[in-house]
């Protein structure tokens, strides 16, 4: 039975070792002490531990295999200083397998194009210009320490529970179609499932898309979830308009428009999705409501 260490322990590393709770010895880095009885009722070793204090990394046990799911630190900078850290701190004990989930944010935008792994990254935030520090720290010392590295580099992340309902409900617009940007969704249970597929089916040095197989414009996707729970859908407004009564945070995703493939994923990691589209979540809350699909 492997042992592996999961570094940034949330929610898609809670579905993961649930599902798989009896196929491993999970240890779970965690910088907050008071956290650790709640991974030890999960089963997880707590190993406390500050991606941002390496000197509380020295401890890090022999492992065969590392999640690393933590993100760079927030702020303006360039660099992810959290990976070297972690990578330091691997040093000689150095595992099997590291598995990544990134963002998809690293292509920038391809405007509305259809994006594959082979596309050369772009970033445009900050925040995407450390995934792609992080993303090449790591494959870089996989290929020194022969370890193999597998990224997955994934979109927006929904579940029943991570739903725009509140943004729906306040009534934020959305843009008019013909101006709006392409999005791209993996649920939270499907990104869980790939990345335990990735650690046994990934390729050293691989990048997969961690995405379903519909993109959506972002309004679409809003009149969608609004639909699926009887709301009244987002009002539309230009670019120009948007620009005047979005946050800048929106605007910086509403800014970018890709679809990305996911061709490599399943031909590679050859896993069935449980929610193929996020229509079939949609579908599935309305049935638990008592209510009939939409579509």
């Amino acid at each position: 039975m492997k042992t592996i260490l999961i570094v940034g322990f949330g929610d898609i590393a809670e579905r993961l070792v649930r599902r798989h709770a009896h196929q491993a010895t999970f240890v779970g880095l965690t910088r907050r002490p008071e956290r650790a009885a709640e991974l030890r009722a999960l089963g997880v070793i707590p190993h406390v531990g500050d991606l941002d204090v390496p000197a509380t990394l020295r401890q890090l046990p022999r492992v065969d295999a590392v999640f690393h799911f933590a993100p760079p630190p927030p702020g303006a900078g360039r660099t992810d200083p959290r990976t070297a850290h972690l990578l330091q701190a691997l040093g000689r004990r150095r595992p099997d397998t590291l598995v990544y989930i990134s963002t998809s944010g690293v292509y920038g935008d391809c405007g509305g194009a259809w994006v594959a792994e082979t596309r050369p990254v772009a970033p445009v935030n900050s925040r995407a210009v450390r995934r792609v520090h992080a993303e090449r720290q790591l494959r870089a010392w996989g290929r020194r320490q022969g370890v193999q590295v597998t990224v997955l580099r994934a979109p927006g992340i929904y579940a029943a529970d991570r739903l725009p309902l509140e943004r729906i409900r306040r009534g934020t617009p959305a843009l008019v179609r013909e101006a709006d940007s392409y999005t791209n969704h993996i649920h939270a249970d499907d990104l869980a499932r790939l990345a335990w597929a990735a650690l046994f089916r990934g390729r050293a040095g691989r990048i997969y898309h961690a995405v379903d197989a519909l993109p959506l414009k972002m309004g679409d996707w809003f009149d969608s979830c609004a639909d699926a729970f009887d709301l009244p859908r987002p009002p539309r407004v230009t670019r120009a308009e948007a620009d005047k009564v979005l946050s800048e945070a929106l605007l910086s995703f509403l800014r970018e428009s890709r679809r990305l493939s996911n061709v490599r994923t399943l031909r590679e990691l050859r896993l069935k999705y449980r929610y193929p589209t996020s229509d079939h979540l949609l579908r599935e809350l309305r049935l638990a409501r008592g209510q009939m699909p939409l579509f």
